[in-house]
């Protein structure tokens, strides 16, 4: 649990610098995502997972990537991945 509850935390903060990196910063300290990025994660959020575009597809593969390990030691315990596959 501990170990999926970090990397989760890790994933949201990788998001949460890419967001505020997208936004515009205002003096009261509040952040404005742009229009166009508004559209498009509007449109992606809406979007079954097979309907997206492959590029789409490939980084939510990226992210799942990163639990596959957890997973797989949690169901097989601690031998090698590469002799199960």
């Amino acid at each position: 649990m501990e170990t999926l509850a970090a990397l989760e935390h890790e994933r949201w903060s990788h998001w949460q610098r890419y967001m505020h990196s997208k936004c515009e910063p205002a003096a009261d300290g509040s952040l404005t995502i742009p229009a166009e990025l508004v559209a498009r994660w509007a449109k992606q959020m809406t979007t079954d997972y097979g309907d997206l575009p492959k590029d789409q597809c490939e980084s939510d593969r990226e992210q799942v990537r990163r639990y596959l390990p957890v997973i797989d030691r949690f169901v097989f315990g601690d031998s090698d991945d590469d002799q199960r596959r």
